[in-house]
């Protein structure tokens, strides 16, 4: 008997083509055109749809990029088309179907695997289906593409709309204010009896520091007089503010001066005696120094 490979099953029968009846087979022959049945019969229904808009998406590689297994030509088929960033739903796998290549498969896969004749054309897709769906396609792609194009100008009014308030408002906020008229000379701008000051030369003058640069004279025509009522004296008391001496130029009330800090004698006899402590230490870690190495004998000797 020899020995037949079958290629739906992936494993050698040594019954011959007896294995083409088997149970096994035929039930492994029903799922797989089971399943190729239900795609086709999806991307038919998605081709008869009028609305051709609805095929076109954009493109998504987690979304798009699946495959559909056909077993007449033994391989993958991408069940969604592409055109630059944009997906074809259904587009891949309709072309596929309405191929003379898969046409000649499917009448080999039906020929050696004993396949019922009647479910031949549910797996595949006429032409003249076909060429309608890209018809279809190709219109949608154009109203895409117009609806795309309209978006854009729409956005660029919308920017350039929004870019003329932007100057607007801001010409608005810089518009220079008319400048003031300056007095002429050194003469004084009187204001208007009232209790606002618009005159130029009341107003405060820009300077490094934010000072004014010149005296306010508008102060006098307030009606309100100062009197100057002369230098106080304040007889000894106050501080170097108020133009009172220093402490240390102050006379005591016997008539003798007040002494600031230490006497002379004091500091003398302060420097002596931190020369007489400076003297004892160094002494004292002299005579420690001397003995340490007698320590250190005898304890050798021990």
């Amino acid at each position: 008997m020899a020995v037949h490979y079958c290629g739906l099953c992936r494993r050698s029968a040594f019954s011959g083509r007896r294995h083409l009846y088997s149970v096994g087979h035929r039930r492994r022959l029903k799922e797989a055109l089971a399943k190729l049945q239900e795609a086709a019969a999806a991307a038919r229904a998605a081709a008869a749809v009028a609305d051709g808009a609805a095929a076109v998406r954009r493109y998504d590689p987690a979304e798009h990029d699946g495959r559909v297994w056909c077993p007449c030509c033994g391989r993958g088929v991408l069940r969604d088309g592409r055109r630059g960033g944009l997906a074809l739903l259904q587009a891949g796998l309709m072309r596929h179907l309405a191929g003379p290549e898969h046409r000649r498969e499917t009448a080999r896969f039906w020929r050696e695997n004993r396949a019922e004749a009647a479910l031949r054309e549910q797996c595949l897709v006429p032409v003249e289906e076909y060429e309608r769906f890209a018809q279809a396609l190709e219109r949608a792609l154009a109203e895409h593409q117009q609806r795309e194009e309209q978006r854009i100008l729409q956005m660029a009014a919308d920017i350039r709309e929004a870019e003329r308030r932007q100057r607007q408002t801001v010409q608005a906020a810089l518009q220079l204010q008319p400048e003031p008229e300056l007095c002429a000379g050194h003469s004084v701008c009187r204001p208007s009896a009232g209790p606002e000051r618009d005159s130029p030369c009341a107003a405060q003058q820009p300077g490094p520091s934010g000072m004014q640069m010149e005296p306010d004279l508008a102060w006098m025509e307030s009606g309100k007089v100062l009197t100057f009522i002369g230098h106080q004296e304040t007889e000894g008391k106050g501080n170097v503010h108020t133009g009172a001496k220093p402490p240390w130029l102050t006379e005591e009330e016997d008539g003798s001066k007040q002494q600031i800090g230490p006497s002379y004698e004091e500091f003398l006899k302060h420097s002596i005696s931190l020369e007489l402590n400076q003297g004892k230490r160094r002494k004292k870690g002299d005579e420690e120094h001397q003995t340490s190495p007698l320590l250190t004998e005898k304890a050798d000797c021990r």
